[in-house]
């Protein structure tokens, strides 16, 4: 799984321009989160076989850039989780999940052609 650092408010019209043209995730990572650490670790097992290959992965620190994650939350109109994973379509949230409700199955079954 290649991540790509999620550092900055003004990187998320860059998720929304991208989004327009292939899915694009966003997944928000509390580093002092066990549960949250779990569920970054089982997104990167589970990734490589789960057919994801198209879909770009952002990752957030939120305790390090915790206004990129309130700026997510408006931007996005989903309510602030830890960790929490968001689908981004055609600009738009389409799914979110959080804490051990994450789940690469049902992010697959969101996934618009």
């Amino acid at each position: 799984m290649n991540w790509h650092p999620l550092t900055s408010a003004e990187q998320l019209e860059t998720v929304i321009e991208e989004s327009k043209s292939t899915p694009v995730v966003i997944f928000k990572h509390s580093t002092a989160c066990s549960i949250s650490s779990t569920a970054k670790s089982r997104l990167e097992r589970q990734w490589g076989g789960a057919g994801l290959d198209h879909i770009k992965p952002y990752y957030l620190d939120l305790i390090r850039y915790r206004p990129v994650s309130n700026e997510i939350a408006e931007v996005f109109q989903v309510q602030h989780q830890s960790p929490q994973i968001l689908l981004i379509q055609d600009g738009m949230c389409i799914y979110d999940a959080s804490h051990l409700g994450i789940n690469l199955d049902m992010l697959k079954k969101n996934i618009t052609a």
